[in-house]
């Protein structure tokens, strides 16, 4: 071999979106390959072996995005292969990739691309180089570490920066805080960008910063607008991130990262800044997930990670906001222990999909919808620190999850972005005030705050309301006051009045789609009859769908 030829080694899979040379020995045909092979192997180098040789590693997965096969004894493999496709291994237990050193991204897939990102797209933002003709061998390193069966994962969705200033909110709000956070690795779910996707690079810096692998899938604001149809409409993100979908195993759990954008085309009156699309998952995508889960053990936990919701209780009828054929993905679960997470809607929702939404398990499957690290689009005034307050518009706070995984169960918990003591609720009162004539009532006005003093003559009117920020379905709310007996509190469908007040005190710091939505964690109960002048305390004891105890009083003062 001549001196300037790429060895095995160099021509091994070292990044997402690096272009491998075609090596030696006749891949530099005038036909595409139909097949693409090569090694998975053990990176002893980077374990503290000196072997002159990696060793190859059988059993592990790797797939084109559509099948999905298994190394054999010599740890090589053979796949399918069209122009398009993405070729990827599936991280298995007690391994990791190589990762990028800046911004920790995972190195494990190789796009097949052979003449780029067509230049007649006229793409804003950069995609693909060609990567020639296809390379004899495509073989990906992995490098052995220990899994513990109890980690935590980080949940991000939806930052959406859309400008400088935004990217420096999640850099302060978020960002700083996670650093050190004792983590296996970290996940977004889309809508890293708002559209402008020349801010990946800067984005990713500071996402690695805190110092765990992490791995993305886009959302609709990842999408290349100029681009006619779904075949490119990934381009930028294919170049940045690699596959679009995928999986990944961590010790017990199987992640299965999908890309349920699905983009139908430019919106015809936004040309080239927006487009439109649906929540779908395609033939093969479908097709991966029912090879993958083959070649899965039935008891392990199957984690899917998507960013359109399966199901939104804010418009169940909108094609943009659910997922059309969600029913086909539960299917394929069949009785596996699951648990699956979304973003995009800006709220936080949990959903419990049985037979009818077509899950066959014997208990129900959850489905959480997480709250977005930008909240309300970073919306809102700005805080003492100069960072937008972005309370979502069903009432939650900005912030993130915590996923728990320990073997195949798991628990979740919400980490408010900027709470005082991380508070999980928020206590109102609701009450009716008399207007200067008294000859009427009205509600509380946006002028007015949602706290005591109330007259007591108001207060035999008055309503106590609490949003439980990550509460759902499952979650069981209830009120003491001053040692009385328990509220009866009910769970309803409503906006929180504490966002209609901040939306309607700063207008001018909402941004104009942002409006205050139904809330599906909100629980009210009338104040007690007879409630008369004095000092009280109010207690409000949640517990969510794990079992957990979480605590919130506030002082009621009735004149």
């Amino acid at each position: 071999m001549a001196s300037n030829e790429p060895t095995r080694r160099d021509v091994m899979v070292a990044g997402a979106a690096v272009t491998l040379a075609a090596a030696t020995g006749g891949a530099a045909e005038a036909q595409t390959p139909a097949t693409v092979t090569g090694t998975v192997r053990e990176d002893i180098s980077r374990t503290g072996g000196h072997a002159i040789t990696d060793l190859p590693l059988p059993g592990v997965l790797v797939s084109n995005g559509r099948e999905v096969v298994r190394t054999d004894a010599n740890g090589r493999y053979t796949l399918p292969i069209e122009p398009g496709m993405t070729v990827f291994v599936i991280k298995p237990s007690g391994f990791a990739v190589p990762g990028n050193l800046d911004t920790h991204l995972p190195l494990f897939s190789y796009v097949y691309e052979p003449d780029g990102t067509p230049e007649t797209l006229g793409l804003r933002y950069p995609g693909l180089l060609p990567t020639g003709f296809l390379p004899n061998f495509i073989d990906f390193p992995l490098i052995r570490v220990p899994e513990p069966s109890r980690f935590d994962v980080v949940l991000l969705t939806d930052p959406q920066p859309e400008s400088t200033a935004e990217i420096e909110y999640v850099r302060d709000d978020v960002v700083s805080g996670l650093i050190g956070i004792e983590a296996a690795f970290g996940i977004t779910c889309g809508d890293l960008m708002f559209d402008d996707l020349s801010m990946y690079n800067r984005y990713n810096r500071i996402i690695g910063k805190i110092g765990l692998p992490w791995w993305n899938i886009g959302g609709n604001h990842d999408l290349n607008f100029e681009a006619p149809d779904a075949r490119h409409s990934r381009e930028t993100f294919k170049r940045v991130f690699g596959a679009t979908y995928y999986a990944h195993e961590y010790a017990g759990a199987t992640f299965v990262m999908l890309d349920n954008v699905d983009y139908l085309g430019p919106d015809s009156t936004k040309p080239g800044k927006s487009g439109k699309y649906r929540g779908f998952f395609g033939a093969d995508q479908l097709a991966f997930v029912a090879a993958l889960l083959k070649e899965t053990p039935a008891d392990r936990l199957i984690v899917l990670v998507m960013h359109i919701p399966l199901t939104t209780y804010l418009d169940p009828a909108n094609l943009a906001m659910n997922t059309v054929n969600a029913a086909d993905l539960l299917k394929l679960l069949g009785d596996r222990p699951s648990v699956s997470f979304a973003g995009h809607t800006h709220s936080t929702e949990h959903h419990y999909l049985g037979a009818a939404d077509g899950f066959s398990g014997a208990t129900p499957h959850h489905h959480h919808v997480l709250t977005a690290v930008s909240g309300s689009w970073w919306s809102g005034p700005l805080d003492h620190r100069g960072i937008a307050c972005a309370d979502s518009y069903d009432g939650t706070p900005n912030g993130f999850h915590i996923l728990s995984v320990d073997g195949a169960s798991y628990t979740t918990r919400f980490v408010p972005a900027a709470e005082p003591g991380g508070k999980q609720m928020r206590i109102v009162i609701e009450a009716q005030a008399h207007q200067d004539d008294h000859e009427v009532f009205r509600t509380v006005t946006m002028s007015e705050l949602l706290r005591s003093p109330i007259t007591a003559d108001q207060a035999g009117g008055a309503t106590v309301l609490v949003n439980v920020f990550d509460g759902g379905p499952k979650t069981v709310v209830t009120g003491f006051i001053d040692g009385g007996p328990p509220l009866t509190m009910l769970r309803i469908s409503r906006p929180d009045p504490f966002i209609q007040q901040v939306y309607g005190r700063y207008p001018d710091t909402i941004k104009p789609w942002v409006k205050p939505m139904a809330s599906s964690h909100i629980w009210t109960a009338k104040l007690p009859a007879g409630l008369r002048q004095g000092t009280y305390a109010i207690k409000v004891k949640a517990v969510d769908e794990y079992g957990r105890e979480h605590r919130d009083s506030m002082v009621l003062e009735v004149i």
